[in-house]
């Protein structure tokens, strides 16, 4: 069964139609790539699925619950945590105190203490920074920042929005590499990526975007092979 299910989604800015009557799924303990060109709705589907914008048509289905008028801060406390586009981190505040941020919806001191010390372990830099001010950090370092806040929710879900963006190829290697270990601890993650060749490496599942509309769907390592994706989508 889904754990995640978007159904016939249709999404206004004012007049514009955005997102077209869209329905897909993710199912639990899946990497799901959503690609498509600048302009084609990705970062318009996770703001609705997280609460953040209002679908005019359609159905957000979270672990068989609607939580389509459900507001942002609640869908965090149900399990689904949103790394943001441009990962927006708490500039003025240091590390520790951003990711006690992305705690906010727990209660039990002692589980937040062992999430931040797993955090850690998985972001050593974190740890290392955890005085410093966020502001002050490289960008692959409040990439990571950003991962381990929305992490710190211990969410069922993860929704990813152009992870590797402005990074070096080093560094984009390394932020695959932690969405591939962040999904084998057991997390789902719905990630939407420019690099799609990279997307495409690591998730099983992908669906292509084309303004607002679903063109393609399918096994991730097919769509890395097939001609039309390679040219339009892969630069080959």
């Amino acid at each position: 069964m889904a754990m995640l299910e978007i159904k016939d989604l249709e999404v206004y800015y004012g007049m514009i139609q955005a997102i077209k009557g869209i329905s897909f799924e993710v199912n639990e303990g899946e990497v799901i790539a959503l690609i498509g060109a600048n302009g084609a709705g990705k970062t318009t589907i996770l703001h609705t699925v997280t609460g953040l914008l209002s679908p005019k048509k359609g159905q957000v289905i979270f672990e068989n619950k609607d939580i389509t008028k459900i507001p942002a801060h609640r869908i965090v406390s149900l399990g689904m945590a949103h790394v943001p586009e441009g990962r927006r981190v708490f500039a003025e505040l240091s590390v520790y105190q951003n990711l006690m941020m992305g705690a906010y919806t727990r209660k039990d001191k002692n589980e937040i203490q062992q999430t931040l010390e797993t955090v850690y372990k998985r972001f050593p830099r974190l740890e290392e920074r955890k005085n410093q001010l966020a502001g002050t950090l490289s960008g692959g370092e409040q990439q990571m920042l950003a991962m381990g806040r929305a992490l710190m929710s211990r969410p069922r879900i993860i929704l990813m929005d152009e992870p590797s963006m402005g990074l070096s190829p080093i560094l984009v290697n390394e932020i695959f590499d932690i969405i591939q270990s962040v999904s084998a601890g057991g997390t789902t993650v719905l990630l939407v990526e420019q690099n799609a060749k990279k997307a495409l490496s690591i998730a099983d599942r992908a669906y292509v975007l084309e303004t607002g509309r679903i063109v393609t769907s399918g096994e991730a390592h097919t769509l890395l092979e097939d001609p039309a994706i390679k040219k339009a989508y892969l630069g080959e």
